[in-house]
Parts: C-alpha cells; structure tokens; sequence
C-alpha cells in the first residue's frame, strides 16, 4: 500500500492514464479493423474511406507513445498495399 502523498497521487495519475491510453488503443484498433473489414469485402471505395480515416488515428497513436513510430508507418504502408490491391 502507497504511504507516501506522492504515491498516492501517482496511482491516482497512473488509473487515469490507463484509462485513456486503453481507449485511445482501442479506438486506433477499431479503424484498422474497419480497413480489414472493407479490403476483405472487397469494396475499393469504402476501404479507402476507412484507411482516410485510420491514417490520423494511427500517427496519433505514435505521437502519443502508444506505439513506435516505425510501427505506425509500417502499418499504414501495409493497409495502403492491401488496399491498392483492390483498385485493380
């Protein structure tokens, strides 16, 4: 158990932090699911929708910590050549 004031405020911190790291995780997630979804569908038009819309929420992902920049950019790159796939 936390004795110090100080400890105390970190597990406080540390539950709120949780909490919105959980759902920013989960919102990035989402939207690559929705991509996959799309791409596995088959349809061009709401695949490029959804990586339009997963893009930004992958780099802020980045930008939060949450994952490695390199991470990110690997899987947009992945999701555009999966989606590219389809236009032809």
């Amino acid at each position: 158990m936390a004795m110090h004031k100080s400890a105390k405020t970190r597990i406080r911190r540390n539950a709120r932090r949780a909490e919105i790291n959980t759902s920013r995780v989960s919102r990035t997630r989402n939207a690559i699911r929705k991509v996959d979804a799309a791409v596995a569908a088959g349809d061009y038009a709401a695949a490029t929708e959804a990586l339009k819309a997963a893009q930004p929420e992958i780099q802020r992902s980045a930008g939060k910590g949450l994952m490695h920049k390199r991470t990110a950019s690997r899987k947009i790159s992945r999701l555009s050549a999966r989606v590219k796939t389809l236009k032809k």
